[in-house]
């Protein structure tokens, strides 16, 4: 059995969790922030059997793909009026797959 630690843009969960609700596997969101721009993100973990992860890692890489977005950056001298606007790349995910040794539902 294998644990997926997948970390997407926020902008993608419910592309993504409707993607796999169709294809029976089930996930649990956590609202997370981090990353260069410091917004939000979600993180999935999502158990599977061993042999399911090439067709999730396939879903995800299917539907959280990378885009450019337009943002307005902070000036880096001190007392600059002007703010920068500047692109830069978001989406796509992370994908941790993680061995579980048990697992246990109630």
């Amino acid at each position: 059995m294998k644990l997926l630690l997948s970390v997407i843009n926020s902008d993608d969960t419910y592309s993504l969790t409707d993607a796999l609700a169709r294809e029976d596997y089930r996930s649990t969101v956590i609202s997370t922030t981090g990353g260069f721009l410091r917004e939000g993100n979600t993180t999935l973990l999502i158990g599977i059997d061993d042999a399911q992860v090439p067709a999730v890692l396939n879903i995800i890489r299917q539907t959280c793909r990378t885009r450019t977005k337009l943002i307005t950056s902070f000036p880096a001298e001190v007392g600059e009026l002007l703010m920068t606007p500047i692109e830069v790349e978001v989406g796509g995910a992370v994908v941790f797959v993680l061995p579980v040794e048990q697992f246990e539902q109630f």
